[in-house]
This record gives structure tokens, sequence and C-alpha cells, in this order.
């Protein structure tokens, strides 16, 4: 698979910039290439597809961060570490996304997600994930708590 077969499309987040009602971020991630690679990358050795809970959600920067600073964001698989799919995204793009889920979750229980993504198949809805946690990495890859998302009472 490769990277161009993906594109990151996020909505949810202007209210950040302009003070309005809190919105869950969202994130959709549609794959145009061959779907037999992902949909095996998404399915578990049960035959199901993961759950939110089997899957982690990173950005690793390519270059120390400024405002030009390009990343990587990734899905993998939290059991195996295999990375489930990858794309080339500005990072100040998705921090700011981070900040909003981080906004949106300032509202929310422990149990809500902060942020949903969702991975559509040439546009088809193929799973939805709620998730809490969006790690960010330095590009000699160190953790950044201070521009993840992690929840309170998680230890990494």
């Amino acid at each position: 698979m490769r990277r161009e077969h993906f594109t990151l499309d996020v909505s949810n987040i202007d209210w950040v910039e302009t003070d309005g009602e809190p919105s869950k971020p969202s994130v959709s991630i549609d794959f145009t290439g061959p779907e037999t690679m992902l949909r095996e990358r998404l399915t578990g050795p049960d035959g199901d597809v993961l759950e939110a809970s089997e899957t982690d959600v990173s950005l690793r920067l390519q270059e120390p961060l400024d405002a030009d600073t390009a990343g990587v964001v990734s899905v993998t698989n939290r059991v195996t570490g295999e990375f489930i799919l990858e794309l080339n995204e500005d990072a100040d793009d998705v921090l700011q996304f981070i900040k909003a889920a981080r906004g949106y979750g300032e509202d929310a229980t422990e149990d809500d997600g902060r942020y949903e993504v969702e991975i559509t198949l040439d546009g088809d809805s193929f799973v939805t994930y709620d998730k809490r946690t969006f790690l960010v990495y330095d590009d000699e890859g160190n953790l950044l708590r201070q521009h993840s998302l992690i929840p309170s009472g998680v230890e990494l």
C-alpha cells in the first residue's frame, strides 16, 4: 500500500478558532488502492475487524517541529505493533486536530471518545473508531507528551 492511496479529511475543528460550541472532531481516511491488503490489516486473527481498543493513532514528525513540518499519520495494530496504514500530513494541521479533540474532551465523560476515525474504501465506510488517545513523536522517535492526546490516568 502506498501513502498516495490515502486521503485524509477532517471535520468539526473550526470551533476551536472561533470559541464556538465544541463538537467531536472527526477524521475520515479514504483508501483508493487495492482493498485486499488493507482489509487484512484491519482484521484480527479471529476474522473480525479490529476494535478501537486494538488500534493506535499517532503522528511522527519528519523534522523538528516548526511552521512547515511534515509528519506521518499512522494507524497501528496495538497487539502486533504492525502498521495498518500511513499517510503524509502537515504537522500543524494534525496538531490543530489534536487541540480540538483535547478541547472536546474537557466536557466528555471518562469513557467517551475524544475524536472519531472513519476508514473508508473507495468512499464506502469500512470501520469507525471512537478514540481517546493520539500520540505525537518527534523526528527521533521520542514521545512529545505536551502535543499528544493522552487521557488522564493513562501511563505510557
